[in-house]
């Protein structure tokens, strides 16, 4: 039984794409497509306040892969996983962050779900504690201090393209590089089979991606709370 653990702001919710949204109607068309870039500090702080003015802004985030949400909610189900979701969200006006989260998340798919709000720096803690068998951040500097502060594998998520160094940066570290939660979840069932086969968790890096074996027994992604199939 795998425990797993996902950032949410990069992984699976598109912020990017909002904030830059917020921006436009914030700042006219000042921003371009490289938000971080082009925005100034003061620019950037005034946006924040925007956020923090706009009841349940978090729960209105586009999601990169919705399916792929509900797939892994199935896969949960499927092989018993225990999957907890963890943010550095800043609050907004409206609900808790932890429960803007929580409503997104079913939105798109996973019921039920365990969100954990905590600063970024603190993810090697939280996945130590919790014993995390994998994590998948967004953040290269997240992905190295879960890696320096527990013995869980990590993924890298790279939406944007990255060079070659940085990917061998990565992977000489025991840190895997990914572009979609698709591939992501592949790997996770890859690795969810190859610990079911394999004693201690010294694993080569190539295991985690390596073709898998089609799934065993039907898969459940009902509502728990509704009964429904």
């Amino acid at each position: 039984m795998l425990r797993l653990g996902f950032d949410v702001d990069g992984v699976l919710a598109d912020f990017r794409t909002a904030f830059h949204g917020l921006a436009i109607s914030e700042l006219g068309d000042k921003p371009q497509a490289d938000i971080e870039s082009n925005l100034s500090k003061a620019d950037i702080e005034r946006l924040w306040k925007a956020v923090a003015s706009v009841p349940n802004w978090w729960a209105d985030l586009p999601a990169y892969e919705s399916d792929q949400i509900g797939r892994l909610y199935a896969l949960s189900r499927r092989w018993r996983w225990e999957v907890f979701f963890m943010t550095s969200r800043p609050p907004s006006a409206g609900d808790a962050v932890q429960l803007q989260t929580q409503v997104w998340l079913e939105k798109h798919g996973f019921y039920l779900p365990s969100v954990m709000t905590a600063p970024a720096l603190a993810r090697g803690e939280i996945a130590r504690g919790l014993r995390l068998d994998l994590v998948v951040d967004d953040h290269f500097v997240n992905c190295m201090e879960i890696v320096g502060a527990s013995n869980s594998k990590v993924l890298n998520m790279a939406r944007q393209a990255i060079d070659q160094d940085r990917r061998q940066q990565a992977e000489s570290r025991g840190i895997g590089v990914v572009a979609t939660l698709s591939e992501t979840l592949d790997a996770a069932e890859r690795l969810h089979e190859v610990l079911r086969t394999r004693h201690g968790r010294l694993l080569r890096l190539s295991d985690w991606f390596s073709p898998r074996r089609e799934g065993e027994g039907p898969v459940l992604p009902h509502d728990p709370r509704r009964g429904r199939h």
